[in-house]
């Protein structure tokens, strides 16, 4: 996985991806994975991650996570 990372990190790099944009698409793309997996539920997918369900919450809305 190490591999992985440092192949796409490389490859954002190169194509000249800002840091600011580059961690907006890991935290929105990491944030939307685990409210999948626990179905959208901002209790379970926060107490996962660690956070407060506030949080997750004004996160999920900055990066207009809703269910579909």
């Amino acid at each position: 996985m190490r591999d992985r990372l440092d192949r796409l990190v490389s490859e954002m790099v190169e194509r000249g991806i800002l840091y600011q944009d580059a961690l907006e698409a890991f935290e929105r793309t990491f944030l939307s994975a685990v409210l999948r997996k626990n179905g959208h539920n901002l209790s379970q997918a926060a107490r996962e991650l660690r956070i407060h369900r506030n949080t997750l919450a004004r996160k999920a809305a900055q990066f207009k996570l809703h269910k579909d």
